[in-house]
């Protein structure tokens, strides 16, 4: 870190916030997944989606934009969360079916992955993204709105202590009267708005001009910063800090290793990999210790 003059600076940490901020988004949502005892494969697809429509919405104003990107990400997560739900499927595997056909509903509407070109008259609509209070980026702020809001319903609702339920014991919390199936839906669908949210934010920056692979493994990436944050992967157990903190970690470690050693990003992928196995292994032994007859 002494080795590298412009880690520590202001303006280092304030891009390292942004970038990070849509990946925190779509984090918030994944947390409420994992508590809940699922996973969604699907939410890089999702994003993506949103991040398409709302640039081709968004000559029509920005509401329009907002409503049509929101709306479609919501929908997918809705629709899956009721198929877990209902149909009792594994999310593993609905969502895996998600993450293909929604990157694949993306390739047909941009013609088969072409770019959706950037949208003359953008002014209002990108506001959103590249405006800034107290110097900070307006997406971080969102981001941190999101968390504020994603915490409280955890804590501090019936909702989110039954998840919190579902996620330690389903067929216990169905014997105590929790609405599982539910309260399953339901975190599809947030799951789904938050990737919609960081889609809408990531075109409200740039402008247009996204490609149809933008989001590719975005999915793995927060569930590894929810991971790190010490959300349990068996579900039950979980807190929006930890997974705030587990992605500023994670990419506060990619930016160290990209200016500390030039590094490329295939360099990033090998070292959060390690880090999150590393991280699993030691939730898995706690996990172990705290169940075993002599603890």
């Amino acid at each position: 870190m002494l080795t590298v003059p412009t880690f520590g600076s202001a303006d280092n940490f304030r891009n390292v916030a942004l970038a990070a901020s849509f990946i925190a988004i779509i984090s918030a949502g994944m947390t409420f997944v994992i508590i809940s005892g699922g996973i969604d494969l699907s939410v890089g697809s999702t994003y993506a989606l949103a991040v398409i429509l709302s640039a081709m919405f968004s000559q029509y104003g920005s509401v329009a934009a907002i409503v049509a990107a929101l709306g479609a990400a919501t929908l997918a997560g809705l629709v899956q969360g009721l198929v877990i739900a209902w149909l009792r499927l594994p999310a593993f595997i609905v969502t895996l079916a998600g993450l293909t056909g929604i990157r694949g509903l993306v390739f047909l509407i941009t013609d088969e992955g072409n770019e959706v070109p950037k949208v003359p008259g953008f002014k209002v609509f990108e506001t959103f993204g590249t405006g800034s209070l107290l110097g900070i980026g307006n997406p971080v702020w969102f981001a941190l709105v999101i968390f504020a809001v994603a915490w409280w319903v955890l804590n501090r609702t019936a909702f989110g202590q039954g998840i919190q339920a579902i996620g330690g014991n389903t067929p216990a919390a169905e014997l105590m009267g929790l609405p599982v199936r539910r309260s399953t839906t339901i975190v599809y669908a947030i799951s789904g708005a938050c990737a919609g949210v960081a889609g809408i934010l990531t075109t409200a920056l740039s402008g247009g001009g996204q490609e149809a692979r933008i989001g590719d493994s975005y999915e793995l990436s927060a569930i590894a910063a929810v991971v790190i944050g010490g959300t349990l992967l068996a579900g039950g157990v979980g807190s929006m800090v930890g997974t705030f903190a587990g992605v500023m970690l994670l990419f506060v470690i990619q930016n160290l290793i990209v200016q500390g050693a030039n590094l490329n990003s295939y360099v990033q992928q090998v070292v959060s990999g390690a880090f999150l196995l590393i991280v699993v292994i030691l939730q898995a032994a706690v996990s172990r210790r705290a169940h075993s007859p002599g603890a």
